[in-house]
């Protein structure tokens, strides 16, 4: 630091020793200011150590950070939505108990009607497929389903599948049921169950 840039006169009462304290203070923080003998010299340091207080890594490891947030974000956002529930139901002929028919749903918005085997129909008849929950007024029409064929149905208008919900076959006129209720024999029956 050198000799302090301001002189004070010593002809004043106690500037010399004002001046004598200050020199010492000046010649404390010279020292003070002189690297230590046993620290490495600044260009020896080691390469991580510099790394670590640069600005630039920092900011570019935070710009890869949200990057890779953002990413995951857009991409998988259905990879943690919970399972929604699943139900199945085998439709078996009430008579023998044979299956004949599986109704899976995974969702509230469609069931699927998979036959088992083939069923014949009479030409003048048909089969439809029926819906009802425990706490439902009457059956509901999924439609006419042809025999043997694998069957998607939209549940739009209905609420929610529910646990032990009715699903059945009966044997109905060519064009369907004529009240909007079943009318003909039973073919196929099965409750609903849930599977996770």
């Amino acid at each position: 630091m050198g000799s302090p840039a301001f002189a004070i006169d010593s002809t004043c009462a106690g500037g010399a020793a004002v001046a004598k304290a200050l020199a010492a203070r000046c010649a404390q923080l010279d020292a003070l200011e002189r690297p230590a003998t046993a620290m490495p010299p600044s260009d020896t340091r080691p390469a991580c150590n510099s790394l670590w207080r640069s600005l630039a890594f920092w900011r570019g490891l935070t710009v890869v950070g949200f990057t890779a947030a953002a990413l995951a974000m857009v991409v998988l956002p259905g990879q943690f939505q919970p399972p929604q529930t699943r139900f199945m139901v085998v439709l078996v002929a009430p008579e023998d108990k044979s299956p004949g028919w599986v109704v899976q749903a995974r969702s509230d918005k469609r069931v699927e009607l998979i036959p088992l085997g083939m069923l014949q129909v009479p030409a003048d008849k048909s089969l439809q497929f029926w819906t009802k929950a425990d706490d439902w007024k009457a059956p509901v029409s999924l439609g006419i389903v042809q025999p043997g064929e694998r069957v998607s149905v939209p549940l739009n208008n209905l609420p929610g599948m529910q646990k032990n919900q009715l699903f059945e076959l009966t044997l109905e006129p060519r064009a369907g049921s004529p009240t909007g209720r079943p009318t003909g024999p039973i073919q196929f029956i099965g409750r609903a169950v849930q599977v996770y």
